[in-house]
Order: C-alpha cells, then sequence, then structure tokens
C-alpha cells in the first residue's frame, strides 16, 4: 500500500507558503508507517518544534491501473475519505533551504492521519464537496474540490503515468489554505459535508 500526497493542488494554499501554482499535478510519497487510523492520538515528535495540519480529502484505489486515462480514472476509486497530512514544516523550510529533499517533514510516522471513507455515489457532484477541519471546536480550514486546481481524476491519471496504482493505495488529494500549528492537548475533528469522519487528539 501506497500513499500519495498531492502537493499545491489549491491556489490559495500555494500562495499562503509562497510558492508557484504547479502546471501539472505534485506529487510526493508517504510510507505505510506514516499512516495512523481508527482515530489513534497523534504523538507530537521530538524532532520538531513546527508540526503544521494539513486537511485533505482522499481517495482509495480499488483496482491496480497504469497509464490510465482521465475519461477512465473515476472507475479506480469507490471511496472518498477525509485525512490529515501532517507537516514538521520547520525541518522542511531548513530542507528547501538547503535544496535537499524533505521527506523527513513529511513522511515520518503517524503523518498521515486517515478518517472514515465514504461512498462516492452519495455525492451529487465530485467537483462541489465541501470540507473542513476544527481544532478545539474552531474551524481552521475549509475547503470545496470545485476549488482544485486538478481534479481527481486529472490527478489519477498522472500519477498512474510514472507509478502503477493497486488496490488500496491511498492518494492525498491536496489542502486548501489555513493551515497552522498543531499543539499537544488540541482535538482534531474533520468533516465531509457535516459528517464527521476523523476525531483524535494530539499527545
Amino acid at each position: 500500500m501506497k500513499i500519495i500526497c498531492i502537493g499545491r493542488n489549491y491556489a490559495e494554499h500555494a500562495k499562503e507558503l509562497n510558492s508557484e501554482i504547479p502546471q501539472e499535478p505534485v506529487f510526493f510519497l508517504k510510507p505505510d508507517t506514516a499512516l495512523l487510523k481508527d482515530n489513534k492520538p497523534f504523538y507530537y515528535p521530538d524532532f520538531s518544534k513546527e508540526i503544521h495540519h494539513e486537511v485533505e480529502l482522499v481517495i482509495k484505489i480499488n483496482k491496480p491501473g497504469k497509464n490510465i486515462q482521465p475519461q477512465f480514472a473515476n472507475r479506480y476509486y469507490d471511496e472518498i475519505g477525509i485525512g490529515i497530512d501532517f507537516t514538521a514544516r520547520d525541518i522542511q523550510a531548513e530542507c528547501k533551504k538547503k535544496g535537499l529533499p524533505w521527506e523527513k517533514a513529511k513522511a515520518f510516522d503517524g503523518s498521515a492521519s486517515i478518517g472514515k471513507f465514504l461512498d462516492k455515489k452519495q455525492f451529487a457532484e465530485e467537483k462541489n464537496i465541501n470540507f473542513e477541519l476544527m481544532i478545539n471546536g474552531n474551524i481552521v480550514q475549509k475547503g470545496n474540490t470545485k476549488n482544485l486546481l486538478f481534479s481527481f481524476d486529472a490527478i489519477l491519471a498522472h500519477v498512474s503515468r510514472f507509478i502503477t496504482l493497486k488496490t488500496g493505495d491511498l492518494i492525498y488529494t491536496g489542502t486548501p489554505e489555513g493551515v497552522g500549528p498543531v499543539k499537544i492537548g488540541d482535538r482534531l475533528e474533520a468533516y465531509i459535508e457535516n459528517q464527521k469522519l476523523l476525531d483524535f487528539e494530539i499527545y
């Protein structure tokens, strides 16, 4: 099982990080050890002092595929969920400054929290799905798929040109603006269309 994460897929998020808006999907990988399931707590790592939340919709691959054409991409996932891409922003900034890869800022253990999944058939339109993240009862991020730079199908088609997708692979589709730090004691709750699918604490 692979965790594939799409970067800069909402223009306002790219702007808040002073990053260029990409001309094609940007992606990176997390190992399966990054996955944090079943509302288990996230343990703040000792190697960072600036862990940021990034709430994202997640699609789960339902069959193997390679070089998938965009018009057929919709056949390769049945469920949509929500997750948090945790980022050690201080480590990421240091790596970027030195021109180094920054997997250690993104791929560390527990850095990919994942909630429950919903059957995509329950959404009237995949280009108009609302989702949000609350911390301690306050909304900190709100997104809608109408603002995606690259649609789910475009992402899947692009990634599959380079990497064979397999059943169970997860694609984190990008975060909207509003990313920010978490701290020990925070409670994070993530929703898709008012359905709470993720609820855990920072230890």
